[in-house]
């Protein structure tokens, strides 16, 4: 189940707001029915449910992993989505402060207008308000929470929603200071998590080897020997299957392989060696040789769900094969192979109801150790991890990946690599696209900074930057701002690249828009008019560019009320929009309506009937009876009819 910033499904009359992305159910998911918690059933609404490691309250962090805790959190998810039990379900990854507060800052987005200017912070402040006040049934599940500290202002409660936290942390953290404040206005319950039963170890180990009857003898002692760890008992069965092997042969493997794995933090012994086996058949199974890059490199980016197109890019690409790549056919089906035989080795999951074919690491081990987190390969492959996030609608994780990614370029490469800067303009770009205006203003303010005093005013990019930091004041409503910033970047443009290069006169486009968004139409005319004639001179009649030049310097001679100036250059807009893009382009379309309103007031009603009945036509005709702008069109030409 992959969420788009507001994905909704309906049904018995309800509908459903899903904030976050839920990970798919592993192929080797075992219903849980004497060890498992029953959470669709038992988290009652207004209880928060914290999953920690096991029964033993005192076990240290080291042996946290393995026990299933995420994926009981998605069967719960899963329930709450499939029976329309809640209204808002949203999942939270809590790795980090800052996963936390980009997830609760996208959920607040979801449920509730989003406010101008608003930080993160006061986002996430928001979602939880929202929460204790509403009356939708709603659910909140923060999965794999590292810090308590991360929740100290933004603990979530109310009526009407469950909360379910799981942590690597022990019970005893949930104690003291934090139980007593608990105790006051939050019901919480902690629910240790811990193996599977010895006898549904054997079921489970029974109902993944089908091969033949010999392959299940010692299937009890296995489970024992793997303490019914539900990730062990998966990548061991897994891999007993793609090699044909009984569990009296693997038992011997797992035995000679645990007394030789080193100490890694969160890991039980034995499921990293039952990870050490994985891995070591998924790298024998053709293509040989690539399933261990490729497992690195998906560790490296993201264990909570990397899109497949990632790590087909050409950056992956190149570095699973070993040599330079662009990503042609044989090459992205070679490393689909390789995650096919990961897949296989029960190391990842391939989320099936994602267009994107989301690759989910269920390993807990750090197989991506060997790549540092500023590899030029791991840097390439991040920036197409965030970009893809973007792409997918799933802005708190592209901004959570341009972050981390931000803060491991500027440690280890500098604040004026070109890795670094580039890094934090896409990470302005994405607080933008996000409508987090004041961070995009703090991210483009300091790029700027940065590249004026590494490359000097005059530079392209110090010059880009500054152009960046201007659209994101504008947008913030700042327009006093926008229009300082954008009246230097037209004086920079020109002395350094000359009034005809296409960038100039971009930046005399924009400082007119901005002049124009104030009322200053004073100075905004002489600007259109100088865009459109070096649009014309620089780039032809039939340029795209040229017909949107044309566009805004009619609409501006609209606004200023000069109607003799504004029609003419409607008409020709229109004429060269049929030509260029055809009747029924959006653009044609929508320069036809302006051309009308135009028509209207200069008193012109003849022809502004004329004009909307043609419009109405081709609204019908190429966006459909029952669009907006079709109805829109439909309602004006009947006003102006009976006008």
């Amino acid at each position: 189940m992959v969420a788009q910033q507001a994905r909704t499904a309906s049904g018995l009359g309800s509908r459903v707001l899903l904030s976050g992305t839920v990970p798919p159910l592993a192929d080797a998911y075992y219903p849980r029915e004497q060890t498992g918690p029953n959470l669709a059933s038992s988290l009652r609404p207004g209880e928060t449910v914290v999953l920690v490691h096991g029964a033993e309250t005192e076990l240290a962090p080291t042996a946290q992993g393995g026990t299933g805790k995420t994926q009981l959190a998605v069967e719960f998810a899963h329930a709450m989505w499939n029976t329309r039990a809640v209204e808002v379900l949203i999942w939270v990854t809590g790795a980090s402060s800052e996963s936390v507060i980009a997830g609760f800052a996208e959920a607040a987005n979801v449920v509730d207008a989003r406010a101008l200017e608003e930080g993160a912070e006061i986002a996430a402040a928001r979602l939880v308000s929202w929460l204790a006040r509403t009356r939708r049934p709603w659910a909140l599940i923060i999965d794999d929470l590292a810090e308590l500290s991360d929740l100290e202002e933004l603990w979530p409660t109310g009526a009407s929603g469950r909360v379910l936290i799981t942590t690597r942390l022990p019970a005893m953290a949930f104690d003291g200071p934090f139980k007593d404040a608990a105790a006051e206005d939050r019901d919480l319950r902690i629910v240790p998590v811990s193996g599977l039963s010895r006898r549904e170890a054997l079921d489970y180990v029974a109902s993944r080897l089908t091969h033949h009857p010999d392959q299940r003898i010692e299937a009890l002692d296995l489970g024992e020997d793997l303490d019914g760890l539900p990730l062990g008992l998966a990548q061991a069965t897994a891999v007993m299957s793609a090699r044909g092997q009984g569990c009296r042969e693997y038992r011997t493997l797992l035995a000679e392989r645990i007394g030789h794995m080193p100490a890694v933090d969160g890991v039980p012994a034995a499921v990293l060696a039952t990870w050490s086996i994985a891995a070591e058949c998924a790298h024998e199974l053709p293509p040989a040789g690539l399933a261990w890059p490729t497992l690195a490199l998906a560790a490296m980016l993201d264990h909570h769900g990397v899109p497949g197109a990632v790590l087909t890019s050409p950056a992956a690409c190149g570095y699973i094969a070993g040599r330079p790549s662009t990503a042609n056919g044989a090459d992205r089906n070679m490393v689909r192979a390789a995650i096919n035989n990961l897949a296989r080795a029960g190391l990842v999951t391939i989320d099936p109801a994602s267009p994107a074919r989301t690759v989910h690491e269920r390993t807990v081990a750090d197989s991506g150790r060997m790549l540092g987190p500023a590899h030029p390969v791991t840097l390439d492959a991040r920036v197409s991890l965030a970009e893809a996030y973007q792409t997918a609608g799933r802005p708190a994780d592209a901004i959570a990946a341009y972050e981390l990614l931000l803060a491991d370029a500027g440690r280890q490469l500098g604040a004026g690599h070109p890795a670094t800067l580039g890094t934090r303009a896409r990470l302005g770009a994405a607080y933008a696209t996000n409508g987090q205006a004041k961070e995009a203003i703090a991210q483009y303010g300091r790029a700027l900074a940065d590249q004026e005093r590494i490359h000097g005013r005059d530079h392209p990019d110090t010059i880009a930057a500054r152009a960046s930091l201007a659209s994101a004041f504008r947008v913030a409503g700042k327009q006093k701002d926008a229009i300082a910033q954008y009246e230097q970047v037209l004086a920079d443009r020109e002395r350094v690249q000359g009034g005809d290069h296409p960038d100039a006169i971009a930046a005399c486009a924009n400082l007119a828009f901005a002049y124009r968004s104030v009322g200053r139409l004073r100075e905004a005319v002489p600007l259109y008019e100088r865009t459109f004639a070096d649009r014309m001179r620089v780039q032809g009649q039939d340029h795209r560019d040229t017909l949107t030049a044309r566009s805004n310097l009619a609409a501006c001679y609209q606004q200023a009320r000069r109607m003799a100036d504004a029609i003419p250059h409607y008409e020709r807009a229109l004429a060269d929009s049929e030509r260029m893009l055809g009747a029924g382009h959006m653009e044609t379309l929508t320069i036809r309506c302006n051309l009308a309103t135009a028509y209207y007031t200069a008193g012109r009603l003849t022809d502004v009937v004329a004009v909307l009945q043609r419009a109405l036509t081709d609204c019908e005709r190429y966006l459909g009876p029952d669009d907006q702008m079709t109805q829109t069109v439909r309602e004006n030409l009947d006003a102006a009819t009976q006008a």
